[in-house]
């Protein structure tokens, strides 16, 4: 550092040989170019010639153009890549010149490093005169006893710098939201199977650890069962070749059960496991390492996690997370670097946020495994069978399962159905006996209806967008499309537990509780996914629902505040729709506030 004392501009005999270059120049000072991880110390400070800016030769005042960086989500997977150009919360490269380009981000206002050392110093205009050594035209430089302190010390101060981020990043950390979704439009669909893929079907290279990031109160709708028939297909090849002498580098799966807590505590982990492995093993995994049920919300089974990544890694491993979107990756190893290093972990703070998509590139995540073993966040899986795909955000928040899973058991008999939402109907058309148990798992701000399905008609025309929500709205009712039905024949020998299942990929299960058979017709939007399962949760809620609606106390609520505006005739007929998002908000603003009290 250079400190000028008793500076007098009377005594001053070298002033006409003072440069503005020596201010604009000067290594001493951060350039705008340089972005926020790198250094803001000099590289080599104890080498810099000053006597370069006492030179008449010219200087280059144009600072360099920063390099412009293609759209891609390739993130930062190759050690070639600087950290520094990559977001660390999402993994898209980052750039400052176009804020309505992919990867915008400002860089903060940042102080001195060694602000705070001066302050005691006198300011300049007080000061009296240059010291000897400048006004002989020499420059001594301080005494470096330890040249290492002031470099440590700057590496402290960077570490407590939080990590610059996107400004996608900062409004959904601190807004919960994409500020301008259009903008992700820019950027090229991400290519999991040549992106990642290919690596870890690799015959040669580091040995690779998946983990495959399940929901548990989605399980087949987040089962990634292209990537676990992938990986399990060149593991047999990759197994056999190893055998025979050849290069196999034989990956290992990781079943990683995410959301543990939002299912009951009375479930049989035994029970739970096998349930799991079944329908893993249907989903394409056929060689599971070990399966794991975690909670990143109440640190459930982070920790033997953590464990066996570490050992099955090695060294030099690479280990990938990979699951659907909003399964719950980023939080996983944002909880799992928590738990390696505490409060004073090193490592990248991955963005977390309940909307799908979040992480748009790979994101190496720093701090977790030891040695030279690497761990990668990916781009959720875009499953299309899901029905979040095709709702709002809005209407996403309703669907969304934050809390502990609770039943609502209907005994029905032949002729009836149940809504959920807008979103699904299961007929009971068939029966072998005088009635059936249904159990609904899904979110309880979705409203539900029991009735005769001969009346199915009119509850299209007068309630779905209004009492039956999502969708929210007319307009969104016909924008969803049509419905499709399917049909299922089950079984059941048990009265008191649920048999099977029917799942709807993103939304919920009703759960089939009879002894004797039935037919089943379940109706929801074309292309969603729905399943015929093993149930998962067999129990059935004590006290049963009633015919007509059943809606928790903050839909009704809503619809109360709904009706009284429509009965005093303040809008009308044409103007409903805008009521009734009126009514959703003030809904999904109960949800928020609900939410944030647990």
């Amino acid at each position: 550092m250079i400190i000028a004392r008793n500076l007098s501009a009377s005594k001053t005999k070298l002033t006409p040989l003072l440069s503005l270059s020596f201010l604009a120049q000067s290594t001493l000072t951060p350039s705008k170019t340089h972005n926020s991880y790198c250094n803001l110390y000099p590289q080599n400070p104890t080498k810099t010639n000053l006597l370069y800016f006492f030179s008449s030769k010219p200087t280059n005042s144009n600072p360099p153009k920063h390099q412009i960086l293609p759209f891609t989500r390739d993130g930062n997977f190759d050690d070639a890549t600087p950290p520094a150009t990559v977001c660390p919360g999402c993994g898209v490269h980052m750039q400052y010149t176009n804020p309505k380009h992919p990867g915008f981000y400002k860089e903060p206002s940042v102080k001195d490093l060694d602000y705070k050392s001066d302050a005691h110093l006198l300011p300049i205009s007080l000061e009296s005169e240059f010291p000897g050594s400048l006004k002989k035209g020499f420059f001594v430089e301080p005494d470096n006893q330890n040249p290492d302190l002031d470099l440590a010390e700057n590496e402290s101060v960077l570490e407590k710098r939080p990590p610059v981020v996107c400004a996608r990043c900062h409004s959904l950390r601190h807004y919960g939201k994409v500020k301008d979704p259009t903008v992700e439009n820019l950027l090229p669909e991400f290519d999991f199977y040549h992106t990642v893929g290919k690596r870890l079907v690799s015959s040669s290279g580091a040995r690779s650890v998946v983990l495959l990031v399940v929901d548990a109160a989605d399980f087949d709708g987040s089962f990634p069962k292209k990537v676990a028939r992938l990986v399990s297909d060149s593991i047999e090849e990759n197994f056999t070749a190893w055998k025979e002498g050849k290069p196999g580098n034989v990956a290992r799966i990781l079943l990683v059960v995410t959301k543990i807590d939002l299912l009951p505590t009375s479930l049989s982990p035994v029970g739970l496991e096998q349930w799991v492995r079944r329908r893993a093993r249907e989903g394409g995994a056929s060689v599971i390492k070990k399966v794991h049920f975690v909670s990143s919300v109440r640190n459930w089974g982070l920790k033997n996690l953590t464990e066996d990544v570490i050992e099955l890694a090695g060294a030099r491993g690479h280990v990938w997370a990979v699951g659907a979107q909003n399964a719950g990756k980023s939080t996983l190893l944002n909880a799992m670097a928590k738990c390696v290093n505490g409060n004073e972990r090193k490592v990248s703070y991955l963005t977390e946020a309940p909307v799908p998509g979040t992480t748009l590139g790979i994101v190496r995540v720093e701090g977790v495994l030891p040695g030279q073993a690497k761990l990668f966040d990916t781009p959720g899986l875009l499953n299309p069978q899901q029905i979040t795909t095709r709702l709002n955000r809005e209407e996403q928040r309703l669907v969304h399962i934050s809390k502990v899973l609770k039943p609502r058991t209907y005994r029905i008999k032949e002729g009836h159905s149940v809504h959920i939402g807008g979103l699904m109907r299961l007929d009971i058309e068939e029966l072998s006996v005088d009635s059936l148990y249904v159990t609904v798992w899904a979110s309880p701000y979705l409203p539900l209806h029991m009735g005769k399905t001969e009346n199915v008609g009119t509850m299209v025309e007068d309630h779905f967008g209004h009492q039956l929500q999502p969708p929210i709205g007319d307009k969104r009712v016909k924008e969803l499309g049509k419905w499709v039905r399917q049909e299922f024949r089950v079984s059941g020998n048990r009265w008191d537990s649920s048999s099977v299942d029917v799942a709807a990929a993103g939304l919920g299960w009703f759960g089939i509780g009879l002894k004797g058979e039935a037919i089943l017709g379940v109706w929801t939007y074309e292309g969603v996914g729905v399943v015929l399962r093993d149930a998962l949760i067999p129990y059935r809620a004590q006290n049963f629902e009633v015919t007509g609606f059943t809606v928790s106390k903050i839909v009704s609520k809503a619809d109360q505040a709904l009706n009284k505006s429509l009965s005093q005739g303040e809008k009308k007929r044409k103007q409903s729709n805008q009521e009734v998002v009126a009514s959703a908000e003030l809904l999904v603003s109960a949800v928020h506030e609900d939410a944030n009290s647990c």
